[in-house]
Order: C-alpha cells, then sequence, then structure tokens
C-alpha cells in the first residue's frame, strides 16, 4: 500500500475517533505515524500536534453551534495547561526515544482502562474553578511531552473533575485539544525535521472529513459502545508499542 493510502485510511481513522469521541486522535495518529509512515517518535509527535490541531478546530465549530461547548470553562482548563504544555514541549525533544515510546504506550493504556469503566451521561454540575484549572495543567503538561491533544484525558477529567455532561464535555475537550496542540506545537518548532507536508496534509484532510462522520455516527451508537470498542483499540496500540520497545 503507497504512503498515500496509508495516511488517508488512517487520518480518516483518528478523524472518525475525534468526531465521535471529543478526543483519542493523537493516541492513535502518533502509531500510525511511527509504524505505519516510517517517523520518529519526536517528529511523529510534531506531525499529530498539527493534524490533530486543524481536525480538532473544524469538529470545535460544529459543536458549537449545537451548543455544546462550555467556552468559559473550555478556556479556563486550556489556559492552565498552556505553561505545562510549553515546558514540556521544550523537554520532549531532549528524551531519548524509548521513553517516549514507553511513556506513550502507558498512557494509551491507563486511557482505555479509564474509559472503560462506566461513565453516565449527567447533566452538568456547577464548576470549581480550581479543580478545572488543576486538571487543565496536568493535561497540558502530557500535551507538550508525548505531542497528544489530550482529548482522550480530558473528557474524563471534563465529566469526572469538572462536573460536565457527556455531551458538552466532547465539545468542551475540542476546544482544549485546539489550544494545547497549538502551544506545544509552537515550542516543537525546530526540535525535528522539517515537517514531510507529503503525508500530513491528505493525512489532516482525511481527519477532517472523517471528523464529520464520527459525529454522525456517534449518533446512531450508543456512547457506551463507542468508548468500549475505542477503549479496546488503545489497548492494543499500548501492547503493541511496549512489546516493541522490550524487544529494541
Amino acid at each position: 500500500m503507497s504512503v498515500l493510502l496509508i495516511a488517508l485510511a488512517a487520518g480518516a481513522v483518528i478523524g472518525l475517533a475525534l468526531g465521535a469521541l471529543g478526543g483519542g486522535g493523537s493516541v492513535l495518529a502518533v502509531p500510525a505515524l511511527i509504524y505505519l509512515l516510517g517517523f520518529t517518535p519526536v517528529a511523529a509527535g510534531t506531525a499529530s500536534l498539527v493534524i490533530v490541531t486543524v481536525t480538532s478546530a473544524t469538529a470545535l465549530t460544529a459543536h458549537a453551534r449545537e451548543g455544546r461547548v462550555r467556552w468559559r470553562t473550555g478556556l479556563l482548563f486550556a489556559a492552565a495547561g498552556i505553561g505545562p504544555a510549553l515546558l514540556g514541549g521544550a523537554v520532549a525533544g531532549r528524551l531519548p526515544q524509548a521513553v517516549l515510546t514507553t511513556a506513550f504506550a502507558v498512557t494509551a493504556a491507563l486511557a482505555a482502562l479509564r474509559m472503560l469503566r462506566p461513565r453516565p451521561d449527567e447533566a452538568s454540575g456547577p464548576v470549581r474553578p480550581l479543580r478545572a484549572a488543576g486538571a487543565g495543567a496536568g493535561l497540558g503538561a502530557l500535551t507538550g511531552v508525548l505531542g497528544v491533544g489530550g482529548g482522550f484525558l480530558a473528557v474524563p477529567a471534563l465529566v469526572g473533575v469538572v462536573r460536565l455532561g457527556m455531551r458538552e464535555a466532547v465539545g468542551t475537550s475540542l476546544l482544549v485539544i485546539t489550544v494545547n496542540s497549538l502551544a506545544a506545537l509552537m515550542m516543537r518548532t525546530g526540535t525535528a525535521d522539517g515537517p514531510d507536508w507529503a503525508v500530513i496534509a491528505p493525512f489532516a484532510g482525511a481527519a477532517i472529513l472523517g471528523a464529520w462522520d464520527g459525529r454522525r455516527l456517534a449518533a446512531k451508537v450508543s456512547g457506551p459502545a463507542l468508548r468500549r470498542i475505542f477503549a479496546l483499540m488503545l489497548l492494543g496500540v499500548a501492547a503493541f508499542m511496549l512489546i516493541d520497545a522490550a524487544l529494541r
């Protein structure tokens, strides 16, 4: 299969995850870029941030039109993560590839296990600013170091810590992902070879289209079913990356 077809297929899957679940795109994008398209972990993290930023920003507009974005809460959550994301992005280029791969795999596995836990689609409760800021700071650091948008952790945090309902958490997480990814991307400039736009552009284009399909899919399939499917996929990716890191 050609590089272009692989990029298009992978992009469609990543977009589908972002559109349906409000996160998870970069958790799949980074392994796809490394193992299917031959990127180094640092270059894959940078490319993933580009792809996830444009895809999340596009999906955000659709959720905003439907009133599913809590702007004040999302901006507070994201603003608290900008500083940690900048520091994490600067550190990422200095870490060994094996460390980045292992850390990414462990993070993906923990996120998958959390997603398998039942999460009722309850109505939004009162937002506690300090809790929102603390969760946002931790997520920003993770975004910077691992090159992930953080949506696969932002949604559980917005539901469990900030007390948003699932639908608003999905929409608001796209705002958080966009801001965090842009901040981390700024600090990654110059830490790797120039972006391979011949791969990134079709990947991102397919992801944008996939995000629209993901929204339609989410309306037809129950939230718990989507989360279980995605969590099992994450566990598979994490197991593969851990085995690969151990054998190197």
